[in-house]
């Protein structure tokens, strides 16, 4: 039973949730976190907003199944592993480059393409298991 209190807060308090997750995701390379705590940490906001609003709700702001995006986040990965192991060096080596995009160099690494794919992961097949628990009740 959600109480109107409970959905009052739920909108900004997933937002603040999800904005949590990708710091966490960004941060993860220079300290602790990464993607996994920040997949798990997205994973819990659409948790909240499905306990708030119901499942439905959740699958329609996703846009597409949370099925899909953990198997794009695989896919990610894998990709991730496959460019160090055509660049010649050990599968998961990191690898940067250094592009110019108006002037700053922007770098970006294999290591990142690997997190952003275990975020995916992670809040996709979370998800997929929050929301089928939450369809599944009486």
């Amino acid at each position: 039973m959600t109480t109107p209190i409970f959905r009052a807060f739920a909108v900004p308090l997933t937002a603040l949730m999800l904005i949590v997750s990708l710091f966490i995701l960004l941060r993860g390379h220079n300290a602790p976190g990464g993607g996994f705590i920040g997949g798990l940490i997205a994973a819990a906001a659409f948790a909240l907003q499905g306990a708030a609003f119901g499942a439905a709700s959740v699958r329609r702001a996703m846009k597409v199944s949370p099925l899909s995006v953990a198997a794009l986040g695989l896919l990610a990965s894998c990709i991730a592993g496959l460019i160090s192991a055509i660049a010649g060096v050990p599968f998961l080596t990191g690898l940067w480059v250094e592009p110019h995009l108006f002037g700053v160099a922007v770098p970006l690494s294999s290591v990142m393409l690997f997190d952003a794919g275990v975020y995916l992961v992670v809040v996709g097949a979370v998800t997929a298991i929050a929301l089928a628990l939450e369809e599944g009740e009486p």
